[in-house]
């Protein structure tokens, strides 16, 4: 059985980093592109990067584009989202999910969530 687990999330000022991980196990984490999406509190779940398996390929949302970087490490299983210039609408439970490529809406895993939020 595949399990997406993230971490990494927290309270963070305006202006600050985090870098969230996601470790996959029970499955072959290359064969999966990898997906990053965030849901804040009363609006839908949306996608905000992803990353093909080899790291070749990667897209991003244009609201985060230039702050976010996704990243990947075949080795350890484990997928990544370097956020900087934090702002308080970055505030949201981030998600990761498993897909077949980058360009799919269909998400063959899920993980549970890490909660991250931005004071102002």
């Amino acid at each position: 059985q595949v399990q997406l687990v993230e971490s990494g999330g927290g309270l963070v000022q305006a202006g600050g980093s985090l870098r969230l991980s996601c470790v996959v196990s029970g499955g072959i984490f290359r064969n999966y592109a990898m997906n990053w999406f965030r849901q804040a509190p009363g609006e839908e779940r949306t996608l905000v990067a992803a990353i093909s398996w080899n790291g070749g390929s990667t897209r991003y949302a244009d609201s985060v584009k230039g702050r976010f970087t996704i990243s990947r490490d075949n080795a350890k299983n484990t997928v990544y989202l370097q956020i900087d210039s934090l702002k308080p609408e970055d505030t949201a439970v981030y998600h990761c999910a498993a897909s077949g490529t980058i360009w799919t809406t269909k998400y063959d895993y899920w993980g549970q969530g890490t909660q991250v939020t931005v004071s102002s």
